[in-house]
């Protein structure tokens, strides 16, 4: 059985767990007063007040209005805030709830409202409070999804505010998948653009109980919300099976070290794919379009070529992230005409028309989709119209 360490956060830690953060004039706190945030809160202004010529940290809570508990939660992080010297901003999601999908809509809203509040700041950097423990319930989350490599590697330190990839790619069509997530390459010291925001997970290393030691030593309180543990949502299950799992030996640290191992292999591939998209590419058909010889791509090993296939796809088409199971199903249909030697084949994915023909794989934009009406009744007597 592991043994989890629940030391508090030295200050040492703590220097180095923000250090590279120190460039940025605002950062802004996601805390919703619970342990995790509530730690980060506390860290981050003891590294500002360690530090020469600090970031301004603005805390920014959100209330989902899901929970009558919630409004007291903000006045407490206020109420911290303001005895740390840290600015705070309570924001609310407005509006009528979903009936089902709660956390996705609620996870949608609450990034939504920190990019706001972050453009006012004047900041580019949301700070989060994912720990340890959270990336390894995000890597079984993923396992029992059957996601692949890119998806078991998790949750990185920074990424691009969820959401907002489709949007930079829709004002700027020219722009390539590898351009939107090249921070992952240059890291922090990529200037953002276009009103971009990152997501940073400083804490993303250290476990849950390792915070709950720091704020204990530090005598502050913190919130619990119940639905951390309702078993109607999945991480909370999966989350209740980790103690289980630990004592097999496969405890958060092992589920972290293997999303960082198939980041590691993930990073490798995608170099590979752009070699393989720069030596095979041909003129393309239309403007914002992408073609790549077929012959070649081919006798790519498969995952090269299914990256290949999906990075041309998410670049050109409109509607969304490519899901791997049809990304699968397209490749495999391309390798069938070309290895029976059929000239021609075509099919649309996610607003995106593949077409084999001459020897070229091309993706262009696929046409709109014009959606039919359906009328009922006798000729000249049309009926109200549906929608198909």
């Amino acid at each position: 059985m592991s043994v989890v360490d629940a030391s508090p956060v030295t200050a040492s830690e703590a220097k180095s767990l923000f250090s590279d953060l120190k460039s940025f004039p605002a950062l802004v706190l996601a805390v919703s007063g619970g342990p995790d945030s509530t730690a980060l809160l506390l860290l981050a202004a003891r590294w500002r007040d360690a530090s020469r010529a600090p970031p301004k940290l603005i805390a920014v809570t959100v209330d989902h209005g899901l929970r009558k508990e919630a409004k007291l939660e903000a006045v407490a992080v206020a109420r911290l805030a303001r005895k740390l010297k840290v600015a705070h901003r309570t924001l609310q999601w407005r509006g009528k709830k979903p009936a089902s999908g709660v956390p996705q809509a609620a996870r949608a809203a609450r990034y939504r409202l920190l990019s706001e509040a972050a453009k006012k700041s004047g900041a580019a950097h949301i700070l989060t409070a994912h720990t340890l423990d959270d990336q390894a319930e995000t890597v079984l989350i993923r396992m029992t999804r059957g996601s692949g490599i890119t998806g078991l590697g998790a949750m990185q330190r920074i990424s691009v505010i969820p959401g907002r990839e489709r949007s930079e790619r829709t004002r700027n069509p020219d722009l390539n998948t590898t351009q939107v997530s090249g921070f992952r390459v240059r890291g922090l010291s990529a200037a953002p653009r276009n009103d971009q925001f990152f997501l940073v997970r400083p804490l993303l290393d250290i476990p849950k109980a390792r915070l709950i030691a720091t704020l204990k030593a530090a005598d502050i309180p913190f919130a619990d919300d119940p639905s951390n543990r309702d078993p109607r949502f999945t991480r909370a299950r999966l989350r209740g099976l980790l103690p289980q799992l630990a004592q097999e030996g496969l405890d958060a640290r092992r589920l972290a070290l293997l999303a960082r191992r198939l980041r590691r292999a993930d990073a490798a591939i995608e170099a590979m794919v752009e070699q393989a998209m720069d030596f095979l590419a041909m003129d393309a058909p239309a403007p914002h379009a992408l073609a790549f010889e077929a012959g070649g791509f081919v006798v790519l090993p498969a995952e090269i070529a299914l990256r290949l296939l999906g990075r041309a796809v998410g670049q050109v088409g409109d509607e969304g992230p490519v899901e791997l199971a049809k990304l699968e199903a397209l490749k495999d249909a391309l390798d069938m005409a070309l290895k029976a030697g059929k000239g021609r084949y075509r099919r649309s994915l996610a607003g995106a028309l593949v077409t084999l023909m001459d020897g070229k794989i091309a993706v262009e934009r696929a046409p709109a989709r014009r959606g039919k009406l359906l009328t009922t009744g006798r000729r000249g007597r049309a009926k109200r119209p549906k929608s198909r």
